[in-house]
């Protein structure tokens, strides 16, 4: 629990009109006295010679977000992978939105985007216009992201602290996580409290699988996963099982450490007795994974997708994604997995900070070539050869909601603990990067998601026999200047847009398509290359959040604020209010339910430091509770049933409880969905032994091919 929130400085507290932009803004703002123009010259990367002088043209223009492949015009075979911004056809042949009028002054072009030269204005009620104050942006713990956030501030004519400021700032841009500064009481930080410890490979694993046992048809994206080492007995009796059935299957399984990051630590396996458990005299936490053996191909190359992700706010829920990304090619041609590559790093695992030590890695300045390109050229070239774009990209916006869903409840678990309800402190908003294999069917399949990821704009070359220096990566200025300007354009404090309605659009109308979503939220801004995603398609996901309604349950019951974990009398509280015991179950046997399934996680997480009931183990403890009341139902019928009851028990949240939001807006009443009932086995036991049921019935491979819907050779 943080508690520095609690005590703020009346003087920090300082109002954002007019007034505010009288507050001394060139004379108090660094820590150090120097001029922040001139400390940007001297200590950040524009002043590095090997960044700036091979930049080229493109250095000191925005970068372009260009729209996705589904509505790009073909005109057979030989059709340029990459589109001329230039075009005066280029606005119709997308489908974009015109930018409305643009802010006086000098502007330039380039490609799709206008670049103002002009001040920075509002207008007045009479129609008159007036210079604001800039967006202030503390920068001093951005770390690799930098380069890119200097050049979309600038971009914006925003204003920069890179060694901070003694006067509260609009925005706060941290590198790692939302503790980088532990004394902000106001503004807006680019990291949600929980967000780094809710996307490490066992946590995330194990918020998928409760979406699973609830939608397994839903979230039949994610590979099988095992934890390790609690379910590694689990893991080799079912794996021999299968190898006994068919002794010509004989699967392959990808291990990932449970903190690696840029594919550290990765190998490839057959058999479980090859796993390396042990590192020392410590148990190595990691997960164990179906590997996909059939991944589609360019240029026999295997490939994923970096796709970045903005989560504008928890409550409501905001979700935007780029019409851009990245994708990674491995340099070595693909084989499927045997006993003989299985150590082929560069063949199976798309990490570009692993194949850029490769021999084969290609470093191009186009966007349609090389060992990293842009998604659009390689959407492109799909659609040339008859896939269907708009599907796929579909299929992906589905998998996308569907994960931020998966995540979102134990990160308000986080938020109220590290900004307690009632307590100053700022708001939240994060960009991730999701990483996404398509197979050869095309069906999407996420490989993980990364809390912070890469935002550098340049690599590491070799210039001379041992001599390196960082130069400019155009590919990854293109996508990521895009995500991080546009990011802070949606942040901007100046320029709050409320949240878009739900359209009742059916399953196949999820598109990347321009639209008014896609609008700056200034009219004299051009369009964003953020797509906002959540809420506009609410009514096809909302069903699937039952897991956050019963972690508000879990959160109003916590007690005191700010903790993260239910006591034994928190439990019996939460028993009682909501009359869930009875003569057959009673209050001793709450009681002895509540040690069992404790002592469980409290093994499994040896590394937490807080006793009590988390909410994983809570959300267990309700399966169980739901499967006791209402046997006759799904398991996801169960559920519903029993959160309706509790709901209904507990009527309206008082205000002084008000829940978590990010973005400081009120919290709606819960609202109960009608969930049609699958047919499940009936709960009979806790969930670690249904969960070992199912998985001994659950084919090996559960992600289902579908027909394929074009000829794409590999």
């Amino acid at each position: 629990m943080s508690h520095h929130y609690g005590h703020v400085r009346a003087e920090q507290i300082k109002p954002q009109g007019e007034d505010a932009e009288k507050e001394a803004v060139d004379s108090e703002e660094q820590v150090a006295s120097p001029d922040p123009s001139s400390i940007t010259a001297t200590t950040g990367t524009d002043a590095s010679p090997g960044l700036c002088k091979q930049r080229g043209r493109g250095h000191n223009k925005p970068a372009s977000c260009v729209k996705a492949a589904p509505d790009w015009p073909l005109r057979g075979p030989m059709a340029p992978a990459v589109i001329n911004l230039n075009n005066p056809g280029f606005e119709q042949a997308l489908h974009v939105k015109g930018s409305g009028s643009l802010l006086h002054g000098p502007s330039e072009t380039n490609g799709n985007y206008l670049i103002n030269r002009g001040p920075l204005e509002t207008r007045r009620e009479d129609g008159q216009s007036r210079k604001r104050r800039p967006v202030t942006v503390d920068t001093s713990k951005a770390k690799t992201s930098l380069e890119a956030l200097k050049m979309s501030i600038k971009q914006l004519k925003w204003k920069e602290f890179p060694l901070g400021r003694r006067a509260p700032c609009d925005i706060y841009w941290h590198g790692v996580s939302f503790h980088d500064n532990e004394n902000i009481v106001s503004g807006q930080v680019n990291k949600f409290p929980g967000m780094l410890e809710m996307l490490r490979k066992i946590n995330m694993s194990r918020a998928v699988r409760t979406m699973q046992e609830l939608f397994p048809e839903e979230y039949d994206f994610y590979p099988r996963s095992w934890i390790l080492p609690e379910e590694y007995q689990l893991f080799a009796t079912q794996i021999r099982l299968i190898k006994e059935k068919d002794a010509a299957v004989n699967p392959t399984f990808i291990v990932k450490p449970d903190g690696g990051s840029q594919g550290d630590g990765i190998y490839l396996i057959r058999d479980p007795a090859d796993l390396k458990l042990v590192v020392g005299s410590q148990a190595k936490q990691a997960v164990v994974q179906e590997y996909i053996p059939k991944p589609l191909l360019i240029d026999k190359l295997k490939f994923d997708i970096r796709l970045y992700v903005l989560i504008k706010s928890l409550e409501p829920l905001e979700i935007y994604i780029a019409k851009e990304g990245l994708t990674r090619f491995c340099t070595e041609p693909y084989q499927e997995p045997s006993q003989k590559n299985l150590t082929h790093v560069f063949m199976h695992l798309t990490n570009y900070s692993l194949n850029v030590h490769s021999g084969n890695f290609v470093h191009s300045d186009s966007q349609n070539t090389g060992s990293k390109r842009t998604l659009s050229s390689v959407l492109y070239r799909l659609a040339a050869k008859g896939v269907d774009i708009k599907r796929v990209w579909s299929d992906i916006i589905a998998l996308v909601i569907k994960t931020v869903i998966a995540v979102v409840p134990e990160l308000k678990v986080y938020h109220q603990a590290d900004i307690p309800p009632g307590k100053p402190g700022p708001t939240c908003f994060q960009i991730l990067g999701f990483d996404i294999l398509l197979m050869k069917n095309l069906k999407p399949v996420l490989l993980e998601v990364n809390s912070n990821p890469s935002m550098r704009i340049e690599h590491e070359q070799e210039v001379a026999p041992g001599v390196f220096e960082f130069v400019p990566s155009p590919v990854d200025e293109e996508v990521k200047v895009g995500v991080i300007r546009d990011t802070l354009r949606l942040m901007d404090p100046f320029h709050k847009k409320p949240v878009t309605s739900s359209q009742d659009k059916s399953r196949e109308d999820i598109q990347m398509d321009g639209d008014p979503d896609s609008r700056s939220p200034d009219e004299n801004q051009p369009s964003l290359c953020l797509k906002q995603v959540y809420p506009k398609y609410t009514k096809q996901f909302n069903h699937l959040r039952l897991v956050e309604r019963i972690a508000s349950l879990f959160i109003r019951f916590l007690g005191v604020k700010g903790n993260m974990r239910l006591g034994p009398t928190a439990f019996r509280t939460f028993i009682r209010t909501c009359k869930l015991s009875s003569s057959n179950f009673t209050m001793a046997s709450v009681d002895i339910l509540y040690i069992d399934i404790t002592r469980r996680w409290a093994a499994a997480a040896a590394d937490s430091r807080e006793a009590g009931m988390g909410l994983q183990a809570f959300v267990e403890a309700f399966f169980y509770l739901a499967g006791r009341r209402f046997r006759s139902l799904s398991l996801r019928g169960q559920v519903v049933s029993l959160l309706e009851l509790c709901e209904a028990q507990l009527g309206p949240q008082s205000e002084d409880r008000r829940s978590l939001s990010c973005g400081r807006a009120p919290q709606p009443r819960a609202v109960k969905t009608q969930t049609p009932c699958l047919t499940y086995s009936q709960l009979a036991s806790p969930a670690p032994q249904r969960r070992a049921a199912s998985q001994d019935n659950r084919p090996l491979q559960t992600l289902k091919p579908r027909t394929l819907r074009a000829s794409v050779e590999n």
